[in-house]
């Protein structure tokens, strides 16, 4: 995987002033858009299209100081407009092109990345895979926003309007593994951007042919092999670390990839005050 991402980095660099097809450029390196997209933003700590954005910019700011007409390097990169290119040269450089070339800066350059392996892996991860046949996810669904660290309140908000006797009902719906109370997040952007809204849903897994009280919403998961990674210690910080390590540890040193699907996170055990807990995290894999 490391060296997949840098010849993403390396196809970036040589396609700056054309459009990028990264969708084929992964099926060349015998992989997936969605996987190359989902471990970019991992190991990076940046989606792909923002680190498309900031390095066209950096390699822009050469042609605004140098004099080239706006309206030639906004369409050399890909903008319509001055005004579209202004808007994300600013984004990047907290000047607009007009300032830049009278004043000379400030500019904040992208340099090129260049991904690294490097040996950890002291604590094992507790990890298996499973083959799973096609079930369903059935629960209360609700379109929330991607936060990355922290408890999610929009996630909270959603499960606190869930009155007790609810909870205790879909239990009794759970059919298959992974069993219990389920927290999905599904529609996932694969830049992984912040911000971004996905579907959450709070409930069970049944079996594919199970019927569907009319009041709960359903995602259909086709069949397939998932990684299980079992976690315990404090909530949610324990659960987000081992998120984070999945891609810089499992992923980059196993022939698996993540493959489109929902995420699952399984409370197997947890403090009353939910400060600690022990979980499954679920990920839907194919071979690399």
């Amino acid at each position: 995987m490391i060296r997949t991402l840098n010849q993403v980095v390396e196809y970036v660099d040589a396609h700056l002033d054309d459009e990028l097809d990264v969708a084929a450029l992964a099926r060349r390196l015998g992989t997936t858009e969605y996987h190359v997209r989902r471990m970019f933003s991992s190991l990076a700590g940046m989606p792909l299209s923002e680190y498309v954005r900031r390095r066209r910019m950096t390699v822009a700011a050469a042609d605004v100081l140098a004099g080239v007409d706006l309206l030639s390097v906004a369409v050399r990169y890909g903008y319509g407009s001055t005004e579209a290119f202004g808007r994300a040269f600013r984004a990047v450089h907290g000047s607009g092109p007009g300032d830049v070339r009278r004043r000379g800066g400030p500019l904040r350059s992208q340099p090129q990345l260049r991904f690294r392996l490097t040996v950890e892996g002291t604590t094992p991860m507790d990890t298996r895979l499973t083959e799973r046949p096609a079930f369903r996810l059935i629960g209360h669904a609700a379109r929330v926003p991607l936060i990355h660290e922290g408890p999610n309140p929009h996630i909270q908000a959603h499960i606190s309007s869930l009155p007790a006797s609810e909870h205790e009902r879909l239990k009794t719906l759970s059919e298959v593994e992974p069993a219990g109370l389920l927290q999905v997040s599904a529609d996932i952007d694969p830049d992984y951007v912040e911000g971004s809204e996905l579907t959450y849903l709070h409930g069970v897994a049944m079996d594919a042919s199970s019927p569907v009280p009319d009041d709960l919403d359903v995602i259909d998961v086709p069949a397939g092999t998932w990684a299980v990674f079992r976690t315990a210690g404090a909530y949610p910080a324990a659960l987000q670390e081992t998120w984070a390590a999945t891609a810089t540890e499992w992923f980059p040193s196993n022939p698996w990839r993540l493959r489109p699907g929902p995420s699952m996170v399984a409370v197997l055990d947890r403090s009353p005050d939910l400060r600690t807990a022990t979980c499954e995290l679920w990920l839907p894999v194919e071979r690399d």
